[in-house]
């Protein structure tokens, strides 16, 4: 497969080692690569964006960062440009085939760099970094319709993981950081905040991606708590909570939980030792009052570990896009058949 080496010429609107959209278009031309609207594929075109999301996320030189749907590597580049080393999960073979080929056209390091062809939702190990060893940071633009289940997965997984900036759908960020109350508030606001806590970190505009998407994207940025809220087994059970509130999000925790718990006047008996009303709704109920309910459930007091803040959320004063945008972004390929950007 020809790489279809980018011009150098990049270097003089400033791009210098990212892509620029003649880059773009070249390599996919040389490499008979079209954007696949099953997985969603929209590729980065401007590098001021990747710059500015790489900086929004922080990322420091010798760090290690996983990147999942990488397509052609504009953002692989800006992160390695920062002086991060890599790791990157790609579902599409073409991509995966085509990108450490045009990473080598343009004198990046070989150890700098992992590449694993897989789908995201069934990768259980992450390759060591040479250099940086396990990656610390995920940043990624992620499928806009498997972007919550990646985003969550690959914080349940991998530990070493301890902060993220995605880009993903408006609504997505939306649905993430929302509070207790809101109408955007559900079971993916709640699983996050487990993890961490996440703010809105900016806008994107549609027109930085090729093709351009009907979708407005933005970023969203995840920091962990300094200390888990409990151990990967109190987790399952929380969250086995929490899909059974919001499956039934209407309904009053006493009947939403009835099936659960086994009967209704079960799921009574707990919530009232958690201290929770049984006519209150799962969309009023913060994070630490799930875990209140499981615990009450296994007959456990409720204390254990907890985060050393908060996990509240909230937005993020400045916003890192260029242009304006807003709601689930188109990604890459790296997840199941939905979908890559």
């Amino acid at each position: 497969m020809s790489t279809g080496e980018p011009r150098r010429g990049a270097d003089q609107d400033g791009a210098g080692l990212l892509l620029t959209h003649r880059d773009i278009r070249e390599l996919a031309d040389a490499a008979g690569i079209r954007p696949s609207k099953q997985r969603g594929q929209n590729f980065v075109m401007d590098p001021n964006t990747v710059r500015t999301i790489v900086g929004r996320a922080g990322v420091e030189p010798g760090q290690g960062v996983l990147e999942v749907g990488p397509g052609l590597g504009s953002l692989t580049l800006g992160l390695l440009e920062a002086g991060a080393d890599v790791a990157a999960v790609e579902l599409d073979r073409g991509l995966a085939e085509l990108l450490p080929l045009t990473l080598r056209a343009r004198g990046v390091e070989e150890e700098r760099f992992r590449l694993v062809h897989a789908d995201a939702l069934q990768v259980t190990e992450l390759p060591t970094l040479p250099r940086a060893g396990a990656p610390t940071m995920l940043v990624a633009n992620l499928p806009y319709n498997v972007a919550t289940p990646i985003l969550l997965t690959m914080l349940e997984r991998f530990d070493s993981l301890r902060s993220a900036l995605v880009m993903v759908q408006s609504e997505v960020v939306d649905r993430l950081t929302a509070g207790p109350g809101s109408r955007t508030y559900g079971g993916p606001s709640v699983k996050a905040a487990w993890y961490g806590r996440a703010v809105h970190a900016g806008r994107i505009s549609r027109q930085i991606f090729w093709p351009v998407p009907n979708v407005d994207s933005a970023l969203v940025e995840l920091v962990r708590h300094e200390r888990p809220l409990g151990t990967s087994a109190e987790r399952e059970q929380v969250f086995a909570v929490i899909d059974a509130a919001f499956a039934q999000r209407r309904k009053t925790l006493r009947a939403a939980l009835s099936g659960w718990a086994g009967t209704a006047a079960r799921a009574e008996e707990i919530l009232r030792a958690a201290g929770i009303d049984p006519s209150a709704r799962g969309e009023t109920l913060e994070v630490e009052q799930f875990r209140a309910i499981a615990r009450a459930a296994s007959g456990r007091p409720d204390h254990g570990p907890a985060a050393a803040e908060s996990p509240g959320r909230g937005a993020a004063p400045e916003s890192p896009g260029r242009g304006s945008a807003a709601p689930e972004s188109p990604g890459h390929g790296s997840a199941a058949p939905e979908g890559e950007g």
